[in-house]
């Protein structure tokens, strides 16, 4: 049986990575920009490779994956913060994920990814009355039918 793969969009120090190789899953390539992050990750995962921003990222370009996975950064979603939302120049970044998703089962003609997994804060489920976790919900089911 062949081993799935996993690429890691807003990577941090490679919690779903590390969580993946636990679970047999082997980790393929990561997006991150902070030096720090990128530094644990190379030592601990080092045959993982690294893209860096992900906004210069084509997903028709990279290594299909079985599964993506991302944290999109979560600042505006927060009950913490000034809750912008989706809009929010961070948390908007989350559309960029979800660019690559469809970028990469456009040129693999739906095969890859098998799975996402995004993960974010609890203050996304009420960040502008629901209606941006609204958007995230929408934007996961246009990956079937949507062309990039």
């Amino acid at each position: 049986m062949r081993k799935l793969t996993l690429g890691s969009l807003f990577d941090g120090s490679g919690g779903f990575p590390l969580a993946g190789i636990i679970c047999g899953i082997e980790p393929k390539w990561a997006s991150e920009v902070e030096p720090f992050p990128i530094r644990v990750t190379s030592k601990r995962i080092p045959q993982m490779k690294h893209l860096g921003d992900i906004s210069s990222i084509n997903g028709a370009e990279i290594e299909p994956v079985d599964i993506i996975t991302f944290g999109s950064p979560c600042t505006d979603l927060s009950i913490a913060g000034k809750r912008a939302g989706l809009d929010g120049s961070q948390s908007s970044l989350f559309y960029e994920a979800m660019r690559i998703i469809k970028e990469m089962r456009c040129k693999t003609n739906g095969e890859y990814p098998r799975y996402a997994v995004w993960e974010n804060v609890c203050g996304a489920f009420s960040s502008n009355k629901g209606e941006d976790f609204k958007s995230v919900i929408e934007e996961f089911c246009k990956v079937k039918t949507e062309k990039v």
